[in-house]
C-alpha cells in the first residue's frame, strides 16, 4: 500500500473582511477598536490526501479557493481549522515573484531560496548551473529580479523548484505566465519527476493538462470541495460548476 505524502485533514482558511478602516484617535477611541467585518471562508473544510509517487489536480474556477489552499499546504499560510502533514521534502512554485527579494540578483536569490529549502551552500553550488541553464537566464543572473519580465520570473522560480531535489513539488496557476516553448520545457520536467516516482500537486488554467499528467484531481467550488475523483469526472464536474457561474468552459 502506497505510502501518504500530503495529508490535508480537514483544512479551513478564514479571512476578515473589514468595511470600514478608523485612521483617526477620534475614530478608534469612539469605535473602542471594534472595527466591523465579515468572515470570508477561503477554504472550508477540505480533506484528500495524495499518495508517494501520485500526481493531484486541483481544479476550480477564479476565487475557488486553490491558491490559499496550496499555501496552507506549503506552510506559506497557517490554517485556521484544520492540519497538513507532508512527508518529505516540499518545493513549491506559487506565484508570480513568490519568494524572491526584488533588490538581490537572480544569483544571490537562487541561494536564499535554496537555504529556506533548507539546503546548505554547497548543494546549492552542486545544481547552481542546472538551475541558470534550465531557465535559459545566463546573461541576466547577476541582475536584480526587479527587472525581471513575468516569464523570467516564472523561468527562474520553476527552475529553483525542480533543482532542488523535492520529494514534493506544488504548482501554481504560473505556469500560464510563460511561453509555449518553456511551458512544453516545463511539462517534460513534471513528467520526468513521475518517473521517478515523485509527488506533484498541479493546478493549471488548463483542465486538458490536468487530463494529460494527473492520476487524479480535485475540485473546489467557493472553498469547498466538491469533488474528487479521475482527471475526467474531475474535469466534467468543473465544467459544469463554469455552467452554472455563466463562465464560458474551457
Amino acid at each position: 500500500m502506497a505510502t501518504t505524502a500530503v495529508d490535508v485533514q480537514g483544512v479551513s482558511k478564514r479571512f476578515r473582511l473589514y468595511h470600514e478602516k478608523y485612521t483617526s484617535l477620534k475614530e478608534k477611541v469612539i469605535h473602542a477598536g471594534r472595527i466591523p467585518y465579515e468572515d470570508l471562508w477561503a477554504v472550508n473544510d477540505v480533506s484528500f490526501d495524495v499518495k508517494e509517487g501520485e500526481t493531484v489536480g486541483i481544479l476550480g474556477r477564479n476565487g475557488s479557493g486553490k491558491s490559499t489552499l496550496l499555501k496552507c499546504i506549503c506552510g506559506v499560510l497557517q490554517p485556521t481549522d484544520g492540519q497538513v502533514v507532508v512527508r518529505g521534502q516540499l518545493a513549491g512554485l506559487l506565484e508570480l515573484g513568490a519568494g524572491f527579494q526584488q533588490d538581490l540578483s537572480g544569483r544571490e536569490n537562487i541561494y536564499l531560496n535554496g537555504s529556506m529549502l533548507g539546503m546548505s551552500k554547497r548543494e546549492v553550488d552542486r545544481v547552481f548551473d542546472d538551475i541558470v541553464e534550465f531557465a535559459e537566464l545566463e546573461q541576466f543572473i547577476d541582475n536584480q529580479v526587479k527587472f525581471y519580465s513575468s516569464g523570467m520570473y516564472v523561468r527562474l522560480g520553476f527552475a529553483v523548484a525542480v533543482n532542488v531535489d523535492p520529494d514534493v513539488l506544488v504548482i501554481d496557476e504560473v505556469l500560464a505566465v510563460g511561453d509555449e516553448r518553456f511551458q512544453r520545457k516545463c511539462m517534460d520536467r513534471i513528467r520526468s519527476f513521475q518517473t521517478e516516482g515523485r509527488t506533484i500537486l498541479f493546478v493549471s488554467h488548463s483542465p486538458d493538462q490536468v487530463l494529460a499528467i494527473c492520476d487524479r484531481a480535485v475540485v473546489l467550488s467557493d472553498g469547498k470541495m466538491i469533488g474528487l475523483g479521475p482527471p475526467g469526472e474531475a474535469v466534467r464536474l468543473f465544467r459544469e460548476t463554469l455552467l452554472e457561474a455563466g463562465d464560458t468552459p474551457t
